[in-house]
């Protein structure tokens, strides 16, 4: 038997309903703050994520599913959503449309690296992009929108962590710094670690090896060494999460592992997770479009893992799975009325109802157990001495209520069931 590919799940009907009130509670939140749906294909060229995200980073180097296509072009499913964003708002000028674009999506992205829980090979994102100004007012309503829509869903156990990366200016002069501290630690550190220290040095306070965090432990930080401006844009971000009654802490050590940020960093972490306990995270890449070959434009967006906020969902008991249900089903009494049942149903699903029958000659009593199953809000009974004189019943599934309409009162039937 073939089966699924390692690190990949089917997402099936039961685990749907899920998923659609995620989506429903997402699509409204961006609504609510004006930002915009966007799409984009699920590959592009490699070098649109080597250039974009960094050729350092672990994304880059280890994870990406990359190949060639027949005319030889290095493609790569997309592992992240940020540089194909950029990369559209790039090719079709949408600074020429406005000024500020605040954009946001949801879709499926890539990434081969070990399945754990929470962490899959193919995942999917929402996230957001606010492309166009350096305000903070925006780097905290990124954070805000993301932290809502966490609270919305029930989740209760979570901690918003945020750290300023500041300019790439004053980033290079602290690495040095770092570097130097350093120096005469590199063989204390991990394999992964020594390799950092010469490619992306910052990285290594991201490092889970127990050694590692010991070294890095009396390691200088980055916001000892930020300039004013990067501060002051730091100090706005918090005055205004303050405001808006956002809870979190400053976390010196949160450097986020793509190469693109500067300023505004942040995660939201849950502790209903394991080990993946990061539900979201971004930040703020005033560089990125111009490195990708746009016009010098400020950015700032997030993105979250839907998987593992539907786990963390799910450990915490956010909420009561939503409760699929059909308006009518529609039951069978005589084996010759299967045409003239199926003529009922494609008349109430042409008003907009959602309508079942039976497709398997069952049993009256198997189709009523059928009709529970469906949750249906009512059942319409066609045949037996009712339908020999033109009528048909319609039961409420909800109370027992039952009631006689002639063949021709479709439109009362109608009324009955929607109440309108």
């Amino acid at each position: 038997m073939i089966k699924a590919i390692t690190g990949t799940k089917d997402i099936l009907p039961l685990d749907i309903p899920r998923w659609k009130l995620l989506e429903s509670v997402v699509q409204k939140k961006m609504g609510s703050y004006n930002y915009k749906e966007i799409r984009t294909p699920v590959f592009e060229e490699t070098a649109l994520f080597a250039r974009g995200i960094g050729e350092a980073t672990d994304i880059v180097s280890k994870e990406m599913y990359t190949f060639l296509d027949k005319g030889g072009t290095s493609l790569t499913l997309r592992p992240e959503m940020t540089a194909s964003v950029v990369r559209s708002f790039i090719e079709h000028s949408l600074s020429a449309k406005q000024s500020l674009n605040k954009l946001f999506y949801v879709a499926p992205m890539f990434r081969q690296e070990r399945p754990q829980a929470g962490r899959f090979r193919q995942f999917h994102q929402f996230g957001a992009e606010a492309i166009g100004s350096k305000a903070p007012q925006l780097d905290a309503e990124i954070i805000i929108i993301a932290y809502q829509i966490l609270n919305e869903l029930g989740l209760k156990n979570l901690s918003v962590k945020i750290n300023s990366l500041g300019v790439p200016e004053s980033r290079e002069n602290y690495k040095l710094i770092l570097k130097e501290y350093l120096s005469d630690k590199i063989t204390l550190l991990s394999e992964e670690s020594k390799k950092r220290y010469e490619t992306n040095i910052l990285r290594i306070f991201d490092s889970k090896e127990e050694n590692d965090k010991q070294v890095m432990k009396n390691a200088p930080l980055l916001i000892d060494h930020l300039d004013d401006d990067s501060l002051a844009h730091f100090e706005e971000v918090k005055k205004i999460l303050t405001i808006a009654g956002i809870p979190f802490e400053e976390d010196a050590a949160l450097v986020r592992g793509l190469d693109y940020y500067t300023n505004t960093t942040f995660e939201i972490v849950s502790g209903s997770v394991g080990s993946q306990s990061a539900l979201c995270g971004g930040g703020r890449y005033d560089l990125l479009i111009e490195q990708l070959g746009g016009k010098p434009t400020p950015g700032v967006g997030f993105a979250a893992g839907m998987e593992r906020i539907l786990l963390a969902c799910e450990n915490e008991r956010a909420f009561e799975d939503p409760v699929e249900k059909i308006d009518l089903y529609i039951a069978r009494i005589d084996e010759n009325l299967t045409d003239n049942v199926y003529e009922l149903a494609l008349y109430f699903r042409q008003q907009g109802l959602a309508v079942e029958i039976d497709y398997m000659q069952r049993s009256v009593k198997a189709q009523m157990r059928e009709a529970n199953k469906l949750n249906s809000s009512f059942v319409l009974f066609g045949g037996g001495d009712e339908y020999k004189e033109g009528k048909l019943q319609l039961k409420n599934m909800s109370d027992g209520e039952q009631q006689l309409f002639g063949l021709d009162e479709k439109q009362s039937i109608l009324h009955k069931i929607t109440g309108k």
